[in-house]
């Protein structure tokens, strides 16, 4: 049984540590949390514990990210191995789009931010499977690969992150070859790279941001920096164009807007209220609505919606994007036995599309389903948190930190007010911090 009161004290040390300090104590914090979340799988004498029926059942899990690994770890973990887990991804290797912009900047190598999904199946008896789901049946509680495999499940869970509606800007359907997102991390990420590399020095670059939502990180003014980053070094003659959909910056605005004064003054360029109506890909030209801007690379960034496998299930999306899920469970609303996570569902208020964020949803998932098959009502979903940190320049970062609680009178997740904020100022310390979390977190998922 997963015991309340541990589950809840361990978000709390992991809410203290980013959202509190987001220094050096921010680390022995988290080890803190993880070593109560190991806690978790003991034997537990409190008060509270009372013995109970282990879970048992299938679980199959499709989309082997931020979200799906964790639940597929956690569920093993937390059960001792008493739930049945399948993960099925599509992709051999985990690839983090976290840390990715660095990928493109030049600093971090894709094997940088690339972890194996071994571990998931030596040490945890997760069930791994490399294939594409192409059919889900609610009804029957089945999944359907790819290669002709069919699963029966009694609770399923999808991570599919976030696909693109390319089809709202005429000319980039087909084109993502020419005009890159790279918002996914792995092929289009070194593509973007490459394409920057070629460019001559004196050339232009050329970034479209989508109107919120969208997934972050990868992070837009981030990009920005990193690339803006990479000409001063290499190509000082070149510019970077950010042509915002927003009428503003939407995160940490004060922080970037010092970094590109400071830094990149006379490279970077920013545009708000930019909406993009067409691209040529072939001339890689953009119009947007007050004109004509043509760039040697040019990196559109399309609007985003749940990752389509979701439409498999037969619900209606929320503003016909989002998954609306119950955030005590994660589970679809009005449509019992599954669960969608992270990037996919209607964000609650202020809570953002992160791998941080997937991470908590797989783990407040994990512990509602323990229960669930074991024929018990769920426990309160405890607090949850996110950090997320941008990179400036090679070494220094800023972050922005959140913490998030259920409300019964709202019947949804709030922001806890005066928890959280942002950076004072970036610096090289942050930077460490950075790719600590990173690799905490790689490890949460997939050690």
């Amino acid at each position: 049984m997963v015991n309340r009161r541990k589950f809840l004290k361990t978000a709390g040390v992991l809410t203290a540590g980013t959202a509190a300090y987001g220094t050096a104590q921010a680390n022995d914090l988290l080890e803190a949390g993880r070593k109560l979340v190991r806690d978790l799988t003991k034997k537990d004498d409190d008060k509270d514990a009372a013995p109970a029926a282990k879970a048992g059942g299938h679980v199959v899990i499709v989309g082997g990210g931020y979200g799906g690994a964790t639940a597929a770890k956690y569920l093993r973990m937390w059960s001792d191995g008493s739930v049945k887990v399948t993960l099925v991804e599509r992709n051999a290797n985990f690839i983090s789009c976290p840390i990715s912009n660095l990928v493109i900047g030049g600093v971090k190598n894709l094997e940088d931010i690339t972890v194996s999904y071994e571990n998931l199946r030596s040490k945890w008896g997760v069930e791994v499977i490399t294939d594409e789901v192409v059919g889900i049946d609610p009804a029957r509680r089945q999944v359907r690969l790819g290669h002709g495999a069919t699963l029966e499940y009694d609770r399923l869970v999808l991570s599919p992150g976030v696909d693109f509606m390319p089809d709202r800007i005429a000319g980039l359907t087909g084109n993502e070859h020419l005009v890159p997102h790279a918002w996914k991390a792995g092929p289009q990420t070194v593509l973007l790279r490459r394409q920057l590399e070629a460019m001559p020095d004196g050339g232009v670059y050329a970034l479209h941001i989508p109107m919120a939502p969208y997934r972050c990180p990868p992070g837009p003014y981030e990009r920005a920096c990193m690339v803006a980053h990479y000409f001063k070094q290499h190509k000082p003659k070149s510019k970077v164009l950010v042509f915002d959909s927003n009428p503003d910056i939407t995160s940490k605005k004060g922080l970037f807007m010092k970094a590109w004064e400071e830094h990149y003054k006379g490279i970077i360029e920013y545009q708000p209220n930019s909406r993009l109506v067409s691209v040529n890909a072939a001339t890689r030209t953009a119009e947007l609505e007050f004109g004509e801007v043509k760039a040697d690379v040019l990196n559109v960034v399309p609007p985003m919606r749940a990752g389509r496998l979701v439409d498999h299930l037969g619900v209606p999306l929320a503003n016909d994007r989002w998954v609306d899920v119950d955030f005590r469970t994660l589970e679809v609303k009005g449509l019992p036995g599954v669960h969608v996570l992270g990037d996919a569902t209607l964000s609650a208020p202020a809570m953002p599309k992160s791998g941080h964020m997937a991470n908590q949803h797989a783990k407040v998932a994990a512990a509602a389903i323990i229960e669930m098959l074991a024929g018990r009502e769920p426990n309160p979903m405890p607090v949850v948190m996110n950090t997320c940190y941008s990179f400036v320049d090679g070494e220094n970062v800023v972050h922005v930190a959140s913490v998030h609680q259920w409300d019964k009178e709202k019947q949804t997740v709030v922001p806890v007010q005066g928890a959280g904020g942002v950076s004072a100022q970036a610096s090289k310390l942050e930077g460490r911090h950075a790719m600590a979390w990173a690799q905490n977190i790689w490890a949460d998922m997939l050690a």
